[in-house]
């Protein structure tokens, strides 16, 4: 009988309604696995965007403060996307390490 180790729980790059995290239990190869690296690779890139965004406002000398506050809030919004993908990918990192 083969014992193979059991695989780690996947950090998803959403949180459940509740703001929770959802987890997935996979070999990383499966469909969900798919949708995930792309919610990943498009939340990456809209956070890159936002740093372009940011950049030509704070050089904007007529940029109002209901202006900045929502570019903040959108900011924040996307850093709390941009720490869970890294926590999730240092944990497989890891995982891959010790495996």
């Amino acid at each position: 009988m083969t014992h193979h180790a059991p695989t780690p729980a996947r950090l998803l790059p959403w949180g459940s309604p509740e703001g929770k995290p959802c987890y997935l239990l996979t070999d990383g190869s499966g469909p969900l696995s798919r949708v995930a690296d792309i919610v990943e690779s498009a939340q990456l890139g809209m956070a890159g965007d936002l740093m372009g965004h940011a950049a030509d406002l704070l050089d904007d000398p007529r940029a109002t403060s209901d202006q900045l506050r929502y570019l903040l809030a959108r900011m924040g919004e996307a850093l709390t996307d941009v720490c869970r993908i890294a926590e999730s990918r240092g944990a497989r990192l890891l995982d891959r390490a010790d495996g």
